[in-house]
């Protein structure tokens, strides 16, 4: 039993997200993310793998398992990161830029990940799972609903390849997302500035007698 994969986005929007495998779950993800419903609980499946995501006030918790992995372990798991993301950053999710959360985040959604899968007892478990809705009232559908006639979405695991170790990857390419976002708006600034005041100097020029301005020194 494993949860392979784990994505916090704002519609298609992605804001962290955590791997313990190697796969295509970017690809899938771009799929599945433009089509679920922005408020609710549902489940598909896929194979042998089941889809689980919680939406609110326009936000995904999304996590992929096995088909092994209890659906209210799963459900447990998503409330629980949705109740940490939200108390560490409130209402900034609701603009925040691309990974934004990602270098903070990562390392929550790991530990979370390794604590519901290797600790299938534990009592702070069982009381997140008595505290969310009957399973019952959870769907679940195949997600074949999702795609147009002719289209299929595939999701490829490589177990062989273990990424617990390599969260340092997803959190240096944050880094540099927002690096280059951040010198993308310094320009941006430095541009508008500069058209302000080649404005301002030609009006300034023109009501004072020319470039030298002579009227207005006078």
């Amino acid at each position: 039993m494993s949860i392979y994969y784990t994505v916090i986005a704002r519609k298609t929007t992605i804001l962290t997200k955590y791997a313990q495998y190697a796969g295509n779950f970017d690809e899938v993800m771009n799929e599945i993310l433009r089509k679920v419903d922005r408020d609710g609980k549902l489940t598909y499946t896929h194979d042998k793998y089941l889809f689980h995501y919680i939406a609110s006030d326009m936000i995904t918790y999304l996590c992929i398992t096995d088909d092994d992995f209890p659906r209210s372990k799963a459900f447990a798991f998503l409330n629980d990161i949705m109740q940490r993301f939200q108390r560490q950053y409130g209402g900034s999710a609701a603009t925040a830029l691309p990974y934004a959360m990602d270098s903070d985040f990562t390392k929550v959604l790991q530990n979370q990940v390794r604590y519901y899968v290797e600790n299938p007892e534990s009592s702070s478990v069982t009381k997140v799972q008595s505290e969310i809705d009957d399973l019952k009232q959870i769907m679940v559908k195949n997600i074949d609903s999702l795609t147009s006639r002719g289209e299929r979405i595939e999701l490829l695991v490589d177990k062989t390849e273990d990424l617990t170790n390599q969260s340092t990857q997803f959190q240096r390419q944050s880094r540099e997302l927002r690096r280059a976002m951040f010198w993308k708006n310094v320009k941006m600034y430095l541009m508008i500035g500069g058209i302000g005041f080649a404005i301002f100097w030609i009006i300034l020029s023109i009501s004072c007698g020319g470039i030298s301005i002579p009227k207005c020194r006078s």
